[in-house]
Parts: structure tokens; C-alpha cells; sequence
């Protein structure tokens, strides 16, 4: 089981610059940052965590490919994710070139890690109804895989449509980077894994072990190879027995959670982190 790192990179935080590689120096296999455009003052969407205020990170979150591209030019070998990536906020056209040419700079480090969101007044913004931000994430994520795997792509959806197209760089990984869908078990998000996605992002641990057959079965009814899948589990607060025990079930990657802040706050937890590695 490979073990990353997540950090909720602001303004106000450790430099994901630093952090990688900080993190690539200790042997951490990932660095997972998360994606918000903006915040809505009008909140009526509540705090996916259940306080009754939003933390002040979601204000101040750092463009993931920004930084992610920043982190990848002091890095070699570190996998660079989005945990996770609002991809139904985006135009795919753009998002595509965006993902193909860090995955083509970075040699191919890149994880898309993908969610369907939870902020409906940030959702509105883009244009997307939040009844329908599934069907939005399937298009797009469809759409970017013709544009990165064929010479001449096409899409043509409820959602998305795209005209006849060239479109290079090519990401590496081929015929799409390394997707994963975070979000609660069940059948739509399985489905959705065994149509277009790598492997599941758990937000949390609870459940996952009752879950994964029912993920195994709707991959092998597509005709995928359920021991590929990759079970990432993201945000967790690491203890030796929560590690083994994701080993046992089969966990390919544990996401450890960073506190946000400063060098001084990060620092000394990657160092508590980096004792799990042994």
C-alpha cells in the first residue's frame, strides 16, 4: 500500500512548491490538493463537514493545475493529484489541454482525482444545475478522454459537444491519466467507476470494506478487470492500526491529511507522517 499526502493548499498555507518537495524527499508516494473557484457569500449551501461555518481554507484554495505544475518542476517522481477536482465547473476543451500538458510535462505523474461537487451556489456560478452535475461529470470526463487518446475526437451529449478536433499534447498515460471518483458508495458512483474512472476515492474509511464487492461486480459487468481498480482513501488521520487494516482489505493508497498552514505548522506533521513509511 503506497501512502500520500493531502493538503489544503491556500495563500495562507506551505507553498505546494515546498511540499512536494518536502514530501518527495521523505519517500511519499503522492500529493493530493483540492479545487475550489470561488465561494459564494451568499452560503446557502451548508458545510459538507456538518459545523455550522465553512473553514476559512475553502475561501483561499490555489488553482490545483497552477500548483500542481509549480510542484512538478522540483519533483521527478512524486504522483501529483487533484483531491479533488470540480471537473463539471469546467470547459473540457480547456480542462483537457490543461491535464494533458501537465501529464506531458510532469512525465506522466498526473492523478485526476474527480468529484461531483457539493457547493450548489459555486456550482451556479458555472452555469451547471446541480440536479444534474453527474451527467455533467460524465460528459466532460468522456469528452477529455476522446480528445486525449484519438488523433481526431468528437463528443456529442446532452452536456457537452464538441466538433471534429485536433488537440496535442497528448497526456503520457494513455488513453487517459489516472481518474478516481470520490464520493459516498453506491451504484451510480460505481457505475460511473467502471465506465470511465480508475478507481474510487473514499472521503474517509467507514464502509469501505462492505463496498468493494459491489464496486469488483460492476466493473467485471463492463468487462474491467476488477484487481486494477485502485481504493484510495483520502483525508485520513493515520494510526498503525488503521494502516494495517487497509491493507488487509486491499487498499492500493492511503491519502494522509495535512494540516493547513504554514511551514512551521506542516512540517513537523510530514515528519510524524514520513514514520508510517517504515
Amino acid at each position: 500500500m503506497k501512502i500520500g499526502l493531502t493538503l489544503f493548499t491556500t495563500d495562507q498555507s506551505m507553498s505546494p512548491v515546498d511540499l512536494a518537495r518536502e514530501a518527495e524527499s521523505r519517500g511519499f508516494h503522492s500529493l493530493y490538493i483540492p479545487e475550489h473557484t470561488h465561494i459564494p457569500t451568499s452560503r446557502r449551501t451548508p458545510p459538507p463537514t456538518g459545523e455550522a461555518e465553512l473553514a476559512e481554507e475553502y475561501k483561499r484554495t490555489l488553482d490545483p493545475w497552477v500548483a500542481l505544475a509549480a510542484a512538478s518542476s522540483v519533483t521527478e517522481r512524486i504522483r501529483l493529484g487533484t483531491g479533488i477536482a470540480l471537473v463539471a465547473q469546467h470547459d473540457p476543451v480547456v480542462l483537457a489541454k490543461q491535464v494533458a500538458t501537465l501529464d506531458h510535462l510532469s512525465g506522466g505523474r498526473v492523478v485526476l482525482g474527480i468529484g461531483y461537487g457539493w457547493n450548489e451556489d459555486e456550482m451556479e456560478t458555472h452555469g451547471v444545475d446541480p440536479r444534474r452535475r453527474r451527467g455533467r461529470t460524465r460528459e466532460v470526463m468522456l469528452a477529455m478522454q476522446a480528445l486525449w487518446s484519438q488523433e481526431r475526437a468528437s463528443f456529442e451529449g446532452e452536456h457537452v459537444r464538441i466538433p471534429e478536433s485536433w488537440q496535442w499534447p497528448k497526456p503520457i498515460q494513455q488513453p487517459r491519466p489516472r481518474v478516481l471518483i470520490g464520493g459516498a458508495a453506491g451504484p451510480k458512483l460505481f457505475a460511473h467507476i467502471a465506465e470511465y474512472a480508475d478507481g474510487w476515492l473514499p472521503i474517509g474509511g467507514a464502509g469501505i470494506k462492505a463496498a468493494l464487492g459491489d464496486l469488483r461486480r460492476a466493473c467485471e459487468e463492463r468487462g474491467r478487470d476488477p484487481e486494477a481498480l485502485h481504493i484510495v482513501p483520502m483525508g485520513v488521520l493515520p494510526d498503525p492500526s488503521k494502516l494495517e487494516y487497509y491493507r488487509e482489505i486491499g487498499v492500493t493508497e492511503c491519502v494522509l491529511r495535512l494540516p493547513s498552514g504554514p511551514d512551521a505548522t506542516v512540517l513537523p506533521a510530514l515528519d510524524a507522517f514520513a514514520k508510517q513509511l517504515l
